[in-house]
């Protein structure tokens, strides 16, 4: 209340944007725009008959894309709780979109945890939307109009948002790095974790998630880094450190132990090879 100098029982509406100012912003995020379609098109199709709207917003809580039936559209714009509006916590106080981007988590705000008096009789489920660089793009957001909704009903409906948003966030991720190989790690939760890796095995993509499990740069370029010493953090060996342990294995197998012959069949140096056999574990007299 003190920090946005908002009153609870103020009844001003969400700020709505100019028609041709929201066309611009939704140019501006025109390709997250069309790889959310799909999805939140799914995501309408198994909430509409509960009395659902689904909102998209860019990182500041404007609406940029919504979905709800014909019959629920008037209450909901009534509401405020339509493309062109604006549900950032410095606006409206606690809600589903803003602070889930002010909190930069999935949140559920139900009825009267809304700091806004006119706003209680919402139900509002929100998850935050990586782009493929870390950056927060915006939030995924369900919200009823329903006076029966109940909280374990909108438990269910937080882990579709969620579920979606994470789609999204992939779909972004993959269509940023197409020609890298795409690997799926053990992140936070329900979180999507991924990374991008090139042909030479060098790191050059993670999600947001990915970032925080593998302790790198939140957001922004990543520095170049062997992926295997990524992965090689996680608990136990996954990923390239056992695709390599399995090649270097093969190798001594092939040459009786022999290191020298071993080394030249992988292409490295016999100092190089004795580091990898420490570092993966293996001990050559039992090999």
């Amino acid at each position: 209340m003190h920090k946005h100098g908002l009153d609870p029982a103020g009844k001003r509406q969400a700020e709505q944007l100019e028609s041709y100012k929201l066309v611009r912003k939704q140019d501006e995020l025109g390709h997250m725009l069309s790889v959310a379609t799909p999805p939140l098109d799914s995501l309408h199709s198994m909430v509409v008959s509960s009395g659902c709207t689904v909102l998209l917003s860019d990182a500041d809580g404007l609406v940029l894309q919504q979905r709800c039936s014909g019959n629920d559209e008037t209450i909901f714009q009534e509401w405020g709780l339509c493309a062109g509006s604006t549900w950032n916590e410095s606006v409206e106080g606690t809600n589903g979109i803003g602070t889930c981007l002010a909190e930069e988590r999935r949140v559920t705000i139900h009825r009267d945890q809304h700091f806004h008096t006119k706003n209680i009789a919402m139900s509002c489920m929100g998850s935050p939307i990586y782009g493929p660089r870390g950056e927060l793009l915006g939030a995924l957001d369900v919200s009823s109009a329903r006076a029966d909704q109940t909280e374990s009903f909108n438990r269910l409906i937080s882990a579709m948002v969620s579920q979606t948003a994470n789609i999204i966030e992939s779909e972004l991720f993959k269509e940023t790095f197409p020609k890298d190989r795409i690997v799926m790690t053990h992140g936070a939760g329900d979180a999507v974790s991924l990374i991008a890796v090139d042909g030479d095995d060098i790191l050059v993509g993670a999600t947001r998630a990915a970032r925080i499990a593998f302790e790198l740069e939140k957001s922004g370029p990543l520095k170049a880094c062997p992926a295997s010493d990524i992965l090689g953090k996680q608990s136990g060996r996954s990923g390239f450190a056992k695709a390599e342990r399995a090649v270097v294995l093969r190798a001594l197998a092939r040459t009786n132990g022999n290191m020298t012959k071993a080394a030249q069949a992988l292409g490295i140096g016999r100092a190089t090879l004795y580091r990898r056999l420490k570092k993966l574990d293996i001990d050559n007299q039992s090999s």
